[in-house]
């Protein structure tokens, strides 16, 4: 008799920041330690960041969905309403990609992190999101109509996992717990690209981590770069976000500049670092979750998710949250050193990664 093929798994996360990429790190490598042989549908900075981890790594390259962002706070849902044709297109586009691929290879499963064309009537397919609630914006009535049209994609799948942990120590608020769920939804834990790890902090060094769709990065780069030159009794590292640049400007000697690290270096310096500067993206804070960081919040202005989970944590205690606009390095750090941080979120211990992987792929 002949060797049992390994079951083959394909991830695909979405384009929109690198965050998606990085929280399918912890899936890849758990399902690598159960033999299973998995492929990743990406292309762009997404498949770059996986590759950086994973160099053996089988990548299909597979469009993102090239979504554009505005320059202003209050253009940006606007822009995204706009571009919603275009994502509608996207899905279809990509569910017609999957069908012609299943036509030439076998899959044992499908896992989509947001991709919601990506699913299938004969192989298991799931869809893994931190958001069962979209946040318009726009108040209530706008909220729960977006809610059923996003469950109306979600059903699709055989399952939803969804990125939190279930009851109230959870880190996503309405976000991940709205009133009502689909019967589906099973909820994954927190989730992210860093195993914890006793901290190596060291006083006054402050990391400053760059991240999101542009061109907002580049100019909260720019705000913070400028802040932080004029601020030489902390050491800063910065680390860009950005996989396919290598330049680094100019900058004194208090400030160490990297266009990019992959999962291991930049689990060395956020312990060191005693204070994080980034995003309130979601796989961020996941991150910063695990590694009990103490964080300075910097929603992407417009993103309503982001702004939404920096006000409340900032609002529970445990960071402090300020709007781009507004960030002031010199009074900003003390104030952000004076809350507690991330640690305080337990880990769900009955939520187990592998047994939910296992359970799923013996189906």
């Amino acid at each position: 008799m002949g060797k049992t093929k390994p079951p083959r798994i394909l991830i695909a996360p979405l384009d929109w920041g690198l965050g998606h990429a990085t929280r399918c790190i912890p899936l890849i490598r758990e399902l690598s330690s159960m033999k299973c042989e998995v492929w990743v549908a990406a292309e762009g900075e997404s498949a770059a960041l996986l590759r950086s981890n994973f160099p053996d790594l089988k990548i299909i390259a597979l469009p993102g969905y090239g979504i554009r962002y505005s320059k202003t706070r209050w253009g940006f849902p606007f822009r995204i309403i706009g571009q919603i044709p275009k994502i509608i297109r996207a899905i279809f586009r990509e569910h017609r990609w999957l069908a012609e691929l299943l036509k030439r290879e076998k899959l044992d499963l499908i896992i989509s992190d947001n991709r919601y064309g990506l699913y299938s009537g004969s192989v298991r397919s799931v869809i893994m999101t931190h958001q069962l609630q979209v946040l318009s914006g726009l108040g209530t009535l706008p909220d729960y109509i977006l809610r059923k049209c996003h469950y109306a994609f979600l059903s699709r799948f055989h399952r939803c996992w969804v990125i939190d942990q279930p009851g109230k120590d959870n880190l996503g608020g309405k976000l991940s717990h709205p009133p009502d769920q689909p019967a589906h939804v099973q909820y994954l834990g927190i989730l992210s690209q860093f195993e914890s790890l006793p901290p190596t902090e060291q006083k006054k060094h402050v990391l400053i981590l760059l991240s999101g769709p542009e061109p907002m990065r580049s100019q909260l780069e720019a705000t913070l770069l400028d802040q932080a030159g004029s601020l030489p009794a902390y050491r800063f590292t910065v680390v860009a976000g950005t996989p396919h640049k290598t330049e680094i400007p100019p900058l004194p000697s208090h400030i160490t500049y990297f266009p990019f690290m992959d999962a291991a270096r930049l689990q060395v310096v956020i312990q060191q670092a005693k204070l994080v500067i980034c995003r309130s993206g979601y796989s961020t804070l996941m991150d910063l979750t695990v590694l009990k960081k103490r964080a300075l919040l910097i929603p992407t202005p417009g993103q309503t998710e982001q702004e939404y989970l920096g006000k409340r944590l900032m609002k529970e205690g445990l960071c402090l949250t300020r709007f781009q606009k507004v960030v002031n390095l010199k009074t900003d750090i003390p104030d952000a050193l004076t809350y507690p941080g991330l640690g305080s979120i337990t880990p769900a211990e009955n939520v187990k990664l592998g047994d939910i992987l296992r359970e799923l792929i013996k189906k």
